[in-house]
């Protein structure tokens, strides 16, 4: 992860409240939620104060007096039940508000942080663990507790206001002693912002990596079984789940210490002080119970939004770290290659040319040094070249996955940057060397869920590939389910579909990226055949594993170390007996072992 993702480092005021900006924008939209709920809210909180004066006048004016009849007990005991019925409705709506409010809000990051996704170039993608990115599209953009935090910060200042006012009405002296206790109770809640929050952020970090870890070990779980790894990593698993259980434990620790427990240590300490000081007062005048009664509710109700506003901190950390991971991912710059936004340009003819194409992965380190070559309309040029040597750099930088850096791609003499995103997908058709099967039925892993291509047409794309033999003898046929990976197939099978996928889509050009490289051997001949009748009309390019599968290309370009070292056709290759001809020779050999 980049330095400035390193979660190890605490957020600065700075930071947080560039944070804060980044994240309260989401909101905006979904204002009305928020300020429905806040309404209800203040309606709960002044009935709330409200009703304690209720009893106190009740015990006060008839209890102890003894004027109490049964229609003063019904008015008393009627007035409260509305007024409770009041409140609980208000409740209901103030929470039914808030938590709509919430998931539209959280709704919308999910669906711009997915979208910016969408944007990023591949180079990023290198970059980031499938984990890592599943975390921050899951967890971290679920921020319902954050904007609970949030509410509730603005309604403790609301709650304590009308505490505060109800307690000075029913005695202004007891009243202001209280606030001795709200700088102790703001003091306690920075203490624990700065002992949590970076905690969480080093939880957090653990969290990420776990996930990354289980998405490595569930996705490569045949390797590990073949390779007998399940200790080691089993090991690897519970070391870092531990790490992680220790913050944890931390974190509960913290929040044991400075969330509840100390808000009812003062607020017991302040119901202390109250009673003595109205025990004093009772030494010298007559103290009415239901004053008391009253007085110590409001108190209660005074330190509550504080006791639920530190509960509600740990969600504040953990949701301003995750906000800080989503704002990293919307300010990331590494885009996709920019294309034109308009169909100006159409592929026609399929010609491809190259000039002088540079290109690096990282900026630093070249893998395709001055690539210049020609494809005419309907040609097939193929590369070969050991592991590394930029064959598949080639097609990286033609379907528009990398920007290069220097030099020009053309088609149909026309810059590739010319061309709209949507035409160079529609008229380029690329198959790669392992392909991702979709848990679909065969027919809309052919269409890829596409609502413009008929069932029709991916069956006439099946049987031009010659797919549809072995897919027509399937239980279900077409309609047959495919597994996750595709693990019902052989390697040639789902190959055979992945052909009937590119087809479908009728492309001008053809892009082979080890296509043959893992077909078994029943497969084969329909492979073959499959991509003879693919190739026929449209201008190919081919990274072949097995040089017999290209001896009727066009043209031959050998690389070695991004750069082409040998051109020419398959007999003209073998005539210059140079690395080509060496290649192919150890191939032969080896078939005829």
């Amino acid at each position: 992860m980049e330095n400035n993702e390193n979660m190890d480092e605490k957020m600065t005021w700075k930071e947080n409240w560039s944070v804060f900006k980044f994240i309260f924008k989401f909101l905006l939209p979904f204002k009305r939620y928020f300020i429905l709920a806040f309404v209800f809210s203040i309606i709960t909180t002044a009935l709330a104060s409200i009703m304690p004066f209720v009893i106190s006048t009740f015990m006060d004016a008839y209890l102890q007096t003894e004027k109490t009849t049964d229609q003063i007990i019904w008015y008393f005991a009627i007035l409260y039940f509305v007024l409770n019925l009041i409140n609980s409705i208000a409740f209901f709506f103030k929470w039914n508000e808030l938590q709509n409010g919430s998931i539209f809000v959280n709704q919308a990051i999910r669906k711009t942080v997915y979208t910016k996704l969408h944007t990023l170039g591949m180079r990023y993608f290198d970059q980031k663990p499938t984990g890592w990115l599943i975390t921050r599209m899951t967890n971290d953009t679920d921020l319902f507790p954050f904007w609970q935090m949030l509410f509730n910060a603005l309604m403790s200042v609301i709650s304590i206001i009308i505490a505060f006012i109800a307690l000075f009405v029913i005695d202004a002296q007891i009243a202001l002693v209280m606030l001795i206790f709200l700088p102790l109770l703001l003091f306690a809640v920075v203490i624990y912002q700065k002992a949590s929050t970076k905690v969480y952020q080093l939880m957090l970090k653990k969290r990420s990596e776990l996930n990354t870890k289980l998405n490595e070990y569930i996705s490569g779980m045949r390797i590990i079984q073949q390779f007998r790894q399940e200790k080691r990593l089993e090991a690897n698993f519970n070391q870092t789940n531990e790490e992680y259980y220790g913050y944890r434990k931390r974190v509960i620790q913290i929040n044991g210490l400075l969330l509840s427990p100390l808000v009812n240590f003062l607020m017991g300490l302040s119901i202390i002080i109250v009673l003595l000081m109205f025990s004093n007062r009772s030494m010298h005048t007559v103290v009415a119970s239901g004053l008391i009664y009253a007085f110590i509710s409001n108190v209660q109700i005074y330190f509550q939004p504080i006791s639920n506003l530190m509960d509600s901190l740990s969600s504040f950390s953990n949701g301003m770290v995750s906000a800080s991971r989503i704002k990293t991912i919307m300010e990331e710059t590494e885009y996709a290659p920019v294309s034109a936004d308009n169909d100006t340009y159409l592929i026609q003819q399929g010609k491809i040319e190259f000039r002088h194409v540079n290109f690096s992965y990282d900026g630093e380190h070249q893998v395709l040094k001055d690539i210049s070559f020609i494809v005419n309309p309907g040609e097939t040029v193929a590369f070969v070249g050991h592991t590394g040597s930029g064959k598949s750099s080639i097609i990286n930088v033609f379907m528009r996955f990398y920007e290069f850096e220097e030099g020009q791609v053309l088609i149909d003499d026309v810059d590739i940057r010319a061309y709209s995103k949507e035409e160079l997908r529609k008229k380029i058709g690329l198959v790669l060397q392992d392909s991702f099967m979709f848990v679909a039925s065969v027919t809309d892993n052919i269409k890829m869920m596409s609502p413009v291509i008929t069932d029709e047409a991916a069956i006439e794309a099946a049987e031009f590939v010659h797919a549809d033999s072995f897919i027509n003898a399937l239980d279900q046929g077409f309609d047959t389910q495919v597994i996750e990976g595709g693990s019902n197939f052989s390697a040639g099978e789902r190959q055979l579909i992945n052909f009937a996928r590119t087809m479908v889509r009728q492309p001008k050009i053809l892009l082979l990226d080890e296509a043959t490289a893992n077909i078994d051997t029943e497969t084969e001949a329909l492979i073959q055949k499959g991509l003879g009748n693919m190739r026929q009309g449209r201008t190919t390019m081919a990274i072949a594993h097995r040089l017999s599968t290209i001896k009727d290309a066009n043209q031959i370009l050998v690389l070695e170390a991004g750069q082409i070292i040998e051109r020419g056709t398959h007999d003209q290759l073998l005539a210059q007996n140079g690395y080509y001809a060496e290649m192919y020779l150890l191939q032969s050999l080896q078939s005829e072992v």
